[in-house]
């Protein structure tokens, strides 16, 4: 498969770079911008799915109370360059700050499928990035995928503080594999899924069940 993914120079694209057995197309700053569209559509032609995962984190992210609204256009342009492109799934990196898991009371585990209580304008962001998702899987018969990713490191080692933190830790080899899933399934039932990204931690507060066969077999403990 070829595989574009946006914002390839980070964290999770350099462990999809290593990891994935596919041809990898790199999209990412200084060389390209997916807030530009026009650049973001000739990139995507010829490719066989897209894996989003740029995002302006120096402002945005769930500590800064910030929004960055590029965040969205980025998001907009990659749903409209797949179509446009004849690309037929795109993989979107949102996050577990959709839906908010700390200072919460929470009764069992938290579903993918629950309406979401983001924990930050930067977890709304991505909730806003998912309804985009529905949206294009429903009126525009586009399978998206959108992978509430925990936290994935560079060390590939679960933090030990604070625990919130080391319960939503994501292994390289699950991230891999999920990612990987993700772009080899079939089909995607109703063109849409929602998918918690998070190993099989110790004290796991999160619904890691998907319609694609994925398991975590990493975890903190």
């Amino acid at each position: 498969m070829n595989i574009l993914i946006t914002g390839s120079g980070g964290v999770i694209g350099s462990v999809l770079r290593e990891g994935l057995d596919h041809k990898i197309t790199h999209f990412d700053l200084p060389e390209f911008d997916a807030r530009d569209y026009g650049q973001l559509l000739e990139q995507a032609k010829g490719h066989d799915a897209i894996v989003h995962l740029a995002w302006d984190t120096a402002t945005d992210n769930f500590k800064s109370d910030h929004l960055n609204p590029d965040n969205t256009l980025k998001s907009f342009n990659v749903y409209r360059a797949a179509l446009e492109a004849g690309v037929g799934r795109v993989i979107m990196a949102s996050s577990v700050h959709a839906d908010r898991f700390t200072e919460r009371d929470i009764t069992g585990l938290l579903k993918p499928d629950a309406l979401p209580l983001p924990d930050s304008p930067y977890g709304a962001g991505k909730v806003m990035m998912e309804a985009l998702g529905r949206y294009y899987a429903d009126a525009k018969d586009l399978e998206v995928v959108c992978l509430r990713f925990g936290g994935v490191n560079s060390k590939n080692v679960p933090p030990e503080q604070p625990a919130s933190e080391r319960q939503v830790w994501l292994s390289h080899q699950d991230c891999v594999a999920l990612v990987t899933a993700a772009l080899e399934a079939p089909s995607i039932p109703n063109n849409f899924e929602v998918i918690y990204a998070v190993s099989d931690n110790a004290n796991r507060i999160h619904d890691t069940s998907n319609s694609l066969g994925w398991h975590p077999v990493d975890g903190a403990r």
